[in-house]
């Protein structure tokens, strides 16, 4: 399959201006100057899209997903649904990493890697974790390491709960055990070996990854701690790990109005627009959904209202917020859902539009709201 992209103006991130851009079958062959991939005989065959007047965007990176499905805190009623592609594509997802939550009993990792196949096998990119919430961690194997070497579709470990009253409470052996495990079956495997860390609101937030920071060899590189915007006092300390060169992930939020006002919660926009100016590198910061895990709603008086789940729709969301909001750079705030997660996690071939990476794409208009969407040289949506 051939498609021929013209005279669209191209975020690889980076901006780089007017392109036409050329795939054939799952990659990206030829990125040029408007008007210089002549319609030769090979390429008679080829789908043209006129891009003038829209925008081209790597597919979005969706780097924590309950893909089956979360929630269940407040009994088996409250087991929120699994992601389906549909949902994922239409919001611009064409890679998703999926994880368990707090049950890791009534969905386990066989299941999580099963759906993760299922996604692949339905046309996107898909990754996940091993574990849940808790430690000692329940693998698909019997280790951590062994489930990053020789399980394909797994590249860390996560997402492991601290900070927080659902967390099995891990000792600081337990969990810098964990995190070197993790690390090796990363170098082993030529993975990132990434240490996903759910970050509650309790007031230890970011005590134990420092710990293992300074009392062990393991970098900075191996975490990336999500729910970063839970509340002031986490995200204070997440600026100080992210100057120290730590990756912190963000947690968009179509509810925000809500969140900001109950909960404390920094809304992304106005986040990564206080870690830009207190120098964090820009490519540190990564956003991402929280798909599919529950969110309950409560009233003033903190009556429960009912239950929300997180949708893959917050992420452009989120890169509207900072564009028209907070006047962030488009290719800086687009990053956060392409070439920034695809680096930290070493998602091989992601996150940029450049020759010889996956044809994975959106065409947006100029108010960014998606016109189409393409997985693997494939119109998905």
């Amino acid at each position: 399959m051939m498609l021929l992209i013209q005279n669209i103006d191209v975020y690889a991130p980076q901006h780089l201006g007017r392109k036409d851009v050329l795939t054939i079958n799952d990659k990206i062959v030829r990125i040029a100057e408007p008007g210089t991939i002549p319609l030769i005989t090979f390429l008679a065959d080829a789908t043209v899209i006129d891009g003038t007047g829209a925008v081209l965007t790597p597919g979005f990176i969706d780097c924590h997903v309950h893909v089956l499905g979360g929630g269940g805190e407040g009994g088996f009623a409250n087991r929120t649904p699994e992601a389906t592609v549909e949902n994922l594509v239409k919001y611009g997802v064409t890679t998703v990493v999926g994880c368990l939550g707090t049950d890791g009993i009534g969905r386990d990792m066989c299941a999580l890697v099963a759906k993760t196949k299922g996604l692949r096998e339905q046309g996107i990119s898909a990754y996940c974790y091993t574990g849940s919430y808790q430690i000692p961690v329940h693998t698909l194997t019997d280790s951590i390491t062994k489930d990053i070497m020789m399980i394909e579709e797994i590249i860390g470990t996560g997402e492991i709960a601290v900070s927080d009253h659902r967390s099995s409470q891990p000792t600081f052996e337990e969990f810098a055990r964990v995190a070197a495990d993790t690390r090796l079956g990363g170098v082993l495997s030529g993975k990132a070996g990434i240490i996903n860390i759910h970050m509650g609101d309790g007031p230890r937030c970011l005590d134990l990854v420092n710990r293992v920071l300074e009392e062990t060899e393991i970098p900075a590189s191996q975490f990336l701690p999500t729910h970063i915007n839970r509340n002031e006092k986490l995200f204070r300390e997440a600026i100080q790990y992210a100057l120290k060169g730590g990756a912190v992930d963000f947690t968009g939020n179509e509810d925000i109005d809500y969140w900001e006002t109950i909960c404390d919660e920094v809304r992304v926009c106005y986040g990564m627009q206080r870690m830009l100016e207190a120098g964090v590198a820009p490519d540190r910061m990564t956003i991402s959904s929280d798909g599919q895990g529950s969110l309950p709603i409560y009233s003033k008086d903190g009556e429960f209202l009912g239950m929300g789940v997180g949708q893959s729709s917050c992420l452009l969301k989120e890169i509207k917020e900072c564009v028209f909001k907070t006047h962030i750079p488009f290719a800086v705030a687009l990053a956060a859902i392409t070439a920034n997660p695809a680096n930290i996690l070493q998602l091989k071939g992601k996150g940029k539009i450049e020759e010889g990476y996956d044809a994975d794409l959106c065409i947006l208009d100029t108010s960014l709201n998606i016109l189409k969407v393409i997985a693997k040289g494939k119109s998905v949506h």
